[in-house]
């Protein structure tokens, strides 16, 4: 694992910028994707709906309940950890 990686995006049409590791920014990628987004668009969807958490935490609280929702749901992880 790495140190946090910061991104500059436009949401809503304001530019912020976030730091997050890299693992967060794959998996936020990757939902983005499956939902036919960017990853500023979902960022922004996260934005609309953290009220008053701080974006980056919100960002990283959203990957973990789609990560946890994934296993409850009985998916495969694809984690390094798990290959062998």
């Amino acid at each position: 694992m790495t140190g946090p990686v910061k991104r500059s995006l436009t949401v809503s049409g304001h530019r912020t910028s976030l730091s997050m590791e890299p693992e967060f920014w794959a998996v936020l990628k990757t939902l983005a994707k499956s939902r036919g987004l960017t990853t500023a668009g979902l960022i922004a969807e996260i934005d609309a709906a953290r009220g008053k958490a701080n974006l980056s935490s919100a960002a990283r609280v959203y990957a973990l309940k789609n990560a946890m929702a994934t296993a409850a749901a009985g998916v495969p992880s694809r984690s390094r950890t798990d290959r062998k």
